[in-house]
């Protein structure tokens, strides 16, 4: 039976099945994403998408989808379904789905009077090839089906319309066709487990709507070309695999790789094993490079969200070579004490006052897997005391530190910490000065260095860098706290302190080295319980500011406005679980678990199995922005670490 449950009675509701969307990824940068009834709702939606570095280096669809039909005495069900302008559904194939779960992979079962037939999807690691098997379960005719497949072959952040440049030849290929409609691209391989009869019937299909990209302020419609269909028979108790691909594959082998691929595939049988199978999905290994994609559909990689994530990922993973090779690449994009914003796609800046400082927490949070501390400072010490070089002489965008030993970031119009939203250019969030979080991870990082100077007996550095600590520490206070207020100011700019209450405070009471006092600790996540925790993690805002905004809605600018103004983020909630408990210890376990347990039937919602990037500040807290973030996933895990750990104080 399967862990994660679903209303079957609901899975012919579009309303309910075309939210809930399914994931599959290959870590190595392709995917495929659709929703659970199988129609498109985002230009991001594909059944094989995948980087072309020979164009852009970014992510293209090629297969769009693939529309089944069962053939009995001459009549015709197909099982897809597009929409339309309008409320225009067709073909309406949802109206056939009978059960849908997801044990290792996800399982859609079809009924067709006395035609049972199930479909099961999973992406090749390491490759790119989609595999779908479709098994007739039952049947008490002689049954055929037709597979139609509509191919885009364009970026993901485009779409595609009918033209006379599309090359709509093919060449035959071992049972199927391959093809090619634009130069520069690879060709599709589309193959069948089993000889196939292939009808050649050219055709655009016009103006397929996306409703997600439509309700979001994007262009939304999009012709796909559709170079003609399959046809094979197939017995009860048959199953057939088409492959598309973009290297032709022996279709011998197919029913033989798709049975040994599900052996290794992480069943979705416990909390943690779909905690697991999401980290999974995360990992990008190539021939150049090893890391991890921030989110998916539309993201790549966001350095301070790689550090962040990946403690609570490594986790999952369990594979210390893979974080090493992960670390390793991302230093090698250290410059000038900074690292990239984002990794993947052309242009991207440094900055990011945050991630150096989110490199030393990772690395503290790592420390034994890399091998201690000692081998630690060995092997990064240059990168460490690069960072602290930059940032006490000062770098770019105005990133250094002051007299008292603060950070000040301020390079006007750039928003250099998390919340780095944008409208007409301009930072909606822009938190010039020194942002509360940005200089305790500064002081951690600091004692963090001097912890690992010292286990290696490195005494220049232990006695240029010792005693800064306690600078940085009674200025920290002294600028950033009101005990009237009874919490942390979110920024410093000139003097002039941001009372609004924000989540970044909680991420100093929750490091390692931390400045502040229990009781500063304990009136802090008072403010944040009070003002801040919902069942899905910690708002960007107190909904008693008047800047307050509680739904995440509306087109690119608005959702932007929103955003960082009261959205809620899971992964803070792993700074308050771990500051919490801190303070109340096994006595505070009961009531951080309720709130993890929230997130198990989360997991049937968004993104079947994983947790997305962010919520509606206001209840219900609905799911917004990308359906699955590397970061949330991580700092659950990492929470629930944190929670066993305490736990098992309790027995000893």
């Amino acid at each position: 039976m399967s862990y994660l449950k679903f209303d079957k009675k609901q899975l012919v509701n579009l309303e309910y099945s075309l939210q809930r969307e399914i994931l599959h990824t290959n870590r190595a940068g392709s995917y495929s994403c659709t929703t659970l009834a199988g129609c498109n709702t985002r230009k991001y939606h594909g059944l094989l998408i995948c980087p072309i570095p020979s164009l852009d280096g970014c992510k293209h669809v090629l297969l769009s989808s693939l529309d089944a039909t069962i053939i009995q005495h001459g009549a015709e069900f197909n099982l897809g379904i597009h929409k339309y302008q309008g409320e225009t559904y067709e073909p309406r194939g949802h109206k056939y789905i009978r059960d849908f779960e997801t044990n290792v992979v996800p399982v859609t079962t079809y009924r067709v009077g006395g035609v049972v037939l199930t479909v099961e999807t999973i992406l090749v690691e390491q490759a790119e090839q989609v595999l779908l098997r479709y098994s007739l379960v039952d049947a008490h005719s002689p049954t055929r089906l037709r597979f139609k497949p509509f191919l885009a072959f364009r970026n993901v952040h485009s779409l595609s319309h009918s033209n006379l440049y599309a090359n709509t030849k093919y060449q035959p290929v071992s049972n199927g066709i391959k093809t090619r409609l634009y130069e520069g691209y690879p060709e599709l391989h589309m193959q069948l487990s089993k000889n196939a009869e292939y009808v050649a019937n050219p055709d655009w299909y016009y103006n397929i709507e996306y409703l997600k990209e439509k309700n979001r302020g994007y262009e939304y419609l999009e012709d796909l070309y559709v170079p003609g269909y399959f046809e094979i028979d197939i017995k009860k108790g048959e199953s057939i695999i088409f492959s598309a691909s973009t290297f032709e594959t022996d279709t011998l082998q197919l029913k033989r790789k798709f049975s040994s691929i599900l052996k290794y595939k992480t069943p979705r049988d416990s909390f943690f094993n779909n905690l697991r199978n999401a980290a999974e999905q995360f990992v990008v290994k190539t021939k150049s490079f090893t890391d991890l994609q921030a989110g998916y559909p539309w993201y790549n990689g966001r350095i301070n969200q790689t550090f962040v994530a990946l403690p609570g990922l490594s986790i999952a993973l369990n594979d210390k070579t893979l974080v090493k090779q992960m670390i390793d690449t991302n230093v090698l994009r250290l410059k000038e004490g900074l690292f990239p914003k984002k990794w993947g796609r052309a242009g991207s800046d440094y900055d990011s006052a945050d991630a150096p400082l989110w490199f030393f927490w990772a690395m503290q949070n790592l420390s034994e897997q890399l091998g201690g501390l000692k081998a630690i400072w060995k092997k990064y010490k240059k990168s460490f005391t690069e960072i602290l070089y930059a940032y006490r002489n000062g770098t770019r965008f105005n990133i250094k530190m002051l007299e008292n030993g603060l950070i000040n970031a301020d390079a006007t119009g750039v928003a250099l910490t998390w919340m780095n939203a944008y409208t007409d250019g301009k930072p909606i969030t822009p938190r010039y000065g020194c942002p509360v979080e940005i200089n305790a991870l500064w002081y951690n990082a600091i004692c963090f260095a001097l912890e690992m100077a010292k286990a290696s007996n490195d005494n220049t550095f232990i006695q240029e860098w010792e005693t800064l600590p306690a600078t940085i520490g009674e200025s920290f206070v002294s600028t950033f706290w009101d005990e009237e207020k009874g919490y942390l100011a979110d920024c410093v700019y000139q003097g002039s302190p941001d009372w609004s209450i924000r989540p970044n405070q909680v991420i100093s009471v929750a490091l390692p080295y931390s400045p502040l006092t229990k009781e500063m600790k304990k009136m802090v996540l008072s403010q944040a319980k009070r003002n801040l925790l919902t069942p899905r993690g910690l708002r960007t805002l107190s909904p008693r500011n008047e800047n307050y905004v509680g739904i995440y809605e509306g087109n690119e600018a608005q959702r932007e406005q929103s955003v960082h103004q009261g959205s809620i983020f899971p992964w803070l909630l792993g700074f308050f679980i771990q500051g919490y408990l801190s303070i109340h210890q096994q006595g505070g376990i009961s009531f951080v678990k309720q709130i993890m347990e929230g997130f198990e039937e989360e997991m049937t919602n968004h993104c079947i199995g994983s947790i997305s990037e962010l919520y509606n500040g206001n209840p219900p807290h609905i799911g917004k922005g990308a359906i699955s973030q590397a970061c949330n996933i991580g700092e659950i895990l990492r929470a629930n670490q944190i929670i066993e750990s305490f736990e098992n104080n309790v027995n000893v």
